[in-house]
């Protein structure tokens, strides 16, 4: 595997290092949130539901118009610069926040830096590749990624350790932010067939059933699938310490990182499917285990280890699967439709689980999350079926 990973194209390659660098400065900020809006802001669940929710919702919706509008101007590179230059910049700026409304501001504004560079960039990724290597190519990506949250988490908790205060480690993520709009001005255009432009429809009509299908299950899946935030405001519920929670989500990221290639170059030669129901079913068992989780600190480590690998197991399988569904010409407006199904729904989502956990209980809202993702791991099992493109 390590030889066909050095074979892939530069462009792969720079585009990980990028991931690396963004995430680096990302998750510098990223677990810390939960614990500035709880600690320093007095915000609890629901505030971080709406925060998230909206964030995330709207970056969705852009992201569908970025990847539309690359494929019709046959441009991605300049799509990527900028979402990286939004995010990198604006999202330091939660240390000058006084309230929930500042902090919702910001990640605001850096999901919008997302939704302008995500489809875009995945297009990218899916025409700098031949299709038995889309598995790795993705794999790989993520795992740079996800090595770069590794790192960030290790940064804040290392200057946390040092006696800087929260908004300070905020400030310190401007550093690989500069690095990253760099490393983006190198990434170059890549050549395809220029071909008629079809229509676009907000109907779907024009995409195939099989992703018209997959579209669905995922939205099923993202709707009981809340922002991670979550999962650290939970942990440290359950006794993990505030310098602890970062390490914690660095080992999520680390398990990611190391079994996310291997098992998404293995999907190049198995059903993806398979591997994507399988880690859906392990996110139900694990979100099921959290809810009813007691105050014991030692037994979040080896849960969030699993977690790892569940997105190890889904994040580059997921997205080669949608490359597999359309034609190359429709990449981009493809990635659009599939991050707009996994995002526009984390509104609803992230305010129904913060709504369930301070109304009812941490369980109703884990155990909501774990039957959504068993019912969309049934359904891509048996009603999805790649073949069915036309």
């Amino acid at each position: 595997m390590i030889r066909a990973a050095l074979s892939l194209p530069r462009t792969i390659w720079l585009l990980g290092l990028i991931s690396f660098v963004n995430d680096a400065a990302s998750d510098m900020i990223y677990p810390l949130v939960p614990l500035y809006l709880a600690s320093v802001l007095m915000a609890g669940p629901k505030a971080l539901g709406l925060i998230e929710g909206i964030a995330e919702a709207f970056g969705s919706v852009l992201k569908l118009v970025a990847g539309v509008l690359a494929d019709r101007l046959r441009q991605m590179r300049w799509w990527v610069v900028a979402g990286y230059a939004v995010s990198g910049l604006v999202r330091p700026l939660i240390a000058l926040s006084t309230s929930w409304l500042g902090v919702l501001a910001c990640r605001f504004a850096d999901r919008v830096g997302k939704g302008l560079r995500a489809a875009p960039r995945d297009a990218l990724l899916t025409l700098s590749v031949a299709p038995a290597q889309r598995g790795l190519a993705f794999g790989l990506h993520r795992a740079m990624d996800n090595l770069g949250a590794v790192v960030g988490p290790l940064l804040a908790a290392l200057l946390l350790a040092l006696g800087y205060s929260l908004r300070e480690v905020f400030f310190w993520a401007i550093v690989p932010a500069v690095l990253v709009i760099v490393l983006t001005l190198l990434v170059r255009e890549p050549e395809r067939a220029v071909l008629k432009a079809k229509p676009f429809r907000w109907n779907l009509s024009d995409q195939p059933v099989a992703l018209r299908r997959y579209l669905c299950v995922l939205a099923l899946f993202t709707l009981g699938n809340s922002s991670n935030m979550f999962l650290l405001l939970r942990a440290r519920e359950l006794g993990l310490g505030d310098a602890q929670v970062p390490l914690i989500w660095a080992l999520v990221c680390g398990v990611a990182a190391v079994f996310g290639p291997p098992l998404s170059a293995w999907s190049d030669r198995v059903d993806r499917r398979r591997l994507i129901v399988g880690g859906w079913t392990v996110y139900a068992l694990f979100y099921l285990v959290f809810g009813l989780l007691p105050a014991t600190p030692w037994l979040l480590w080896p849960l969030f280890a699993g977690y790892g690998l569940f997105l190890a197991a889904t994040e580059g399988a997921e997205k080669a699967l949608v490359a597999d569904l359309v034609p190359g010409e429709q990449a981009g407006t493809a990635f659009g439709w599939y991050n707009l199904a996994a995002g526009v729904l984390l509104l609803p989502a992230s305010l129904l689980f913060g709504w369930l956990w301070s109304d009812i209980a941490p369980l109703a809202a884990f155990a909501f999350g774990s039957a959504c993702a068993l019912a969309a791991a049934l359904l891509l099992a048996f009603w999805v079926r790649p073949s069915s493109t036309h």
